[in-house]
């Protein structure tokens, strides 16, 4: 990663001015809300992402400030199927605009269909790249084929045969009633 951009605190117009490119690969760790969704495997999870800052000439006199990024990690979550843990791949390729305003972003989000966000000094890159591997987490973590068959039961049998040894309170009041007749 070059010194020049911070991804804590990046400057997105010079970053765009500058055509700048970051690409990073850091442990999934330093992505804390992401890290919660993933299960402890023992093995080092690194995220990998890249951003690139880009110029547009359009109709007005000034250019407009994009950012292009790029993610993939494959992180160990819960097959909700089998219940072991499968390595969910996750790719990521946005790319966003930049407006001067909250005013400017609401105008420029309802005519276009790019995602449109506010110019900020202290831009916090990293976050970004976050939230869109958070967004692109599936709803129901599952392999592709499961390792092992499913269990498929909803109850073990202990269980009822637990039901079954405790007294039931009206067989009791039936044989108190037998026996008053």
């Amino acid at each position: 990663m070059s010194n020049k951009y911070d991804p804590q605190r990046l400057d997105v117009r010079a970053f765009a001015r500058d055509a700048g490119e970051i690409s990073v690969s850091e442990p999934l760790q330093q992505f804390e809300r992401l890290a919660l969704d993933a299960q402890e495997t023992g093995k080092e999870v690194n995220v990998d992402w890249q951003a690139t800052g880009e110029l547009k000439a359009c109709g007005t006199a000034e250019p407009e400030v994009w950012l292009h990024v790029a993610a993939h990690a494959v992180v160990p979550m819960v097959c909700q199927r089998c219940l072991d843990v499968a390595d969910i791949e996750l790719t990521v390729q946005r790319s966003f605009r930049f407006a001067a305003s909250e005013e400017q972003a609401a105008a420029l989000d309802d005519e276009c269909e790019e995602d449109v966000l506010v110019l900020e000094r202290d831009f916090k890159l990293r976050e970004l790249v976050e939230d869109e591997l958070l967004m692109a987490l599936p709803l129901v973590p599952a392999h592709e084929v499961c390792p092992r068959e499913p269990t498929m039961q909803v109850a073990d049998a202990g269980f009822d045969q637990e039901i079954d040894a405790k007294p039931h309170p009206f067989a009791q009041l039936a044989s108190l009633q037998k026996a008053k007749n």
